[in-house]
């Protein structure tokens, strides 16, 4: 059984989200002294993590031991407007006390393949593993099934060796992405699927209660090995549910 949190609104779900972060954060420092966290792009971590600068949370949140990583980015400079990273940055980043050298971006400015070369690398000096085990993984679903950028039907659906891979997308505008593969997602302590808005609806209740087809449907491809998984939804993306 999927861990499934229906919430109200929008707000309520970045709240709810912002809650379970500040909860693992301290669990995972408390127990390694430290906290890896893999972000996710888009418009509903945007108001998640600006929420984690206000008031009420950045102070919950010991910045100094977190370590940032991004689980999928285009294949953009990093001030591209359609960086994942530059969205990161400008609305968390640049408002709490992350050393630098613990912000470990896509180079999205290389070419696709060795982007993802260089990512695998810096995650297997970080994690020193036989997979990486990151704390929690902030994950989105597209409104075609998509996670991270596990596109259906792309070639990175069947990648079961690295860690992190190039993909070519082209039904979207920036075709070129790199994005951590489903093993190395799976792998993780903690992952979080945020997902909000009415047009998700059908396609949230495909991946939660249709028929496992994982190539058309890429999100139904996560599931942690030895992990805890929870989708965060908004009212208006639950309402095709049973």
């Amino acid at each position: 059984m999927k861990d499934v949190r229906i919430l109200p609104n929008a707000d309520a779900l970045a709240k709810a989200a912002a809650d379970y972060i500040v909860e693992v954060a301290a669990k995972a420092i408390a127990e390694s002294g430290r906290f890896s966290i893999a972000l996710s792009g888009g418009s509903t971590p945007r108001a998640l993590y600006q929420l984690l600068t206000t008031e009420a949370f950045i102070n919950q949140i010991d910045w100094q031991k977190v370590h940032f990583f991004w689980g999928d980015e285009r294949c953009v400079p990093p001030n591209d407007a359609d960086s994942c990273y530059r969205m990161a940055r400008e609305s968390l980043l640049n408002h709490i006390s992350t050393p630098a050298a613990q912000i470990y971006r896509i180079h999205g400015e290389l070419k696709p393949a060795e982007a993802a070369e260089d990512y695998g690398k810096t995650l297997r000096t970080f994690f020193l593993a036989d997979l990486p085990r990151f704390d929690l993984i902030l994950l989105g679903m597209g409104d075609d099934g998509h996670t991270a950028s596990l596109f259906p039907n792309t070639a990175a659906l069947g990648e079961t060796d690295k860690w992190v891979t190039s993909n070519y997308v082209t039904t979207v505008k920036q075709n070129w992405r790199v994005t951590l593969t489903a093993p190395a997602i799976n792998a993780a302590a903690n992952i979080a699927f945020l997902v909000s808005g009415s047009g998700k609806a059908e396609r949230l209740q495909q991946v939660l209660q249709g028929e496992y087809q994982p190539r058309e449907l890429p999100s139904q491809l996560i599931n942690p090995t030895d992990g805890n998984s929870i989708w965060f939804i908004d009212q208006p993306a639950a309402t095709k549910l049973a």
